[in-house]
């Protein structure tokens, strides 16, 4: 497939800063990596979180992303698109798995060969929810997911740097619970669609509660 390019010019808004502090994480397309950190607001657009639609919106609320999935909650899938509707990753969970495992292909399909990323608990029991993330081209797990349920936290880490967190804690568990929106800060030069990806697996894998 080819590298995804976005059809309309420029970045989501943020603010500017010194390139040094740019992470450089790219996963799903530079196209996503903005040069300044970024705040993000997770939109839920309808009830029930077997049938969530969300958007994601920048500081001057317009639509970066959009996610939408079939209302069969035995069978949950996720489509992360961009403003315009394009797919570029799908989210599937498989039934299966003890550790609640996703596969995330890129655009709408499930051919192996699109295959990008795998995300898991680390346990398929434990309070502090905890994802880890490892790529199809290595097996490598350097990214990371934690989620804490009870005092509304979530952090993205690459490695041991911390790349993108939920802002608004009072609101993040109401997400959880299929309630509220959610603020998320990424940093300058890490790629949003992929950070917005395993909030989503994140808010998926904990809806079990």
């Amino acid at each position: 497939m080819d590298t995804y390019q976005q059809m309309n010019n420029g970045y989501a808004y943020g603010v500017p800063v010194t390139a040094q502090q740019n992470t450089n994480v790219m996963v799903v397309s530079d196209v996503f990596c903005c040069p300044y950190p970024l705040e993000l607001t997770v939109k839920k657009k309808c009830k029930g979180l077997s049938g969530a639609k969300l958007e994601v919106v920048d500081i001057k609320s317009n639509v970066v992303l959009r996610i939408d999935g079939p209302h069969d909650s035995f069978n949950k899938k996720r489509i992360l698109r961009d403003p315009s509707g394009y797919p570029l990753l799908t989210m599937r969970e498989k039934l299966t798995s003890l550790n609640h495992r996703w596969t995330v292909h890129r655009g709408e399909g499930s051919d192996p060969m699109e295959l990008m990323f795998t995300v898991q608990r680390s346990h398929p029991l434990q309070w502090r929810a905890r994802l880890d993330v490892f790529f199809q081209s290595n097996q490598v797990n350097n990214f990371s997911v934690v989620g804490t349920y009870f005092d509304d936290s979530a952090k993205v880490y690459h490695a041991n740097t911390l790349v993108a967190e939920v802002k608004e804690k009072s609101t993040f568990g109401g997400y959880f619970k299929g309630k509220q929106d959610f603020v998320v800060r990424i940093n300058a030069g890490v790629d949003y669609a992929f950070v917005v990806s395993l909030l989503v697996i994140l808010n998926e894998t904990n809806s079990i509660f």
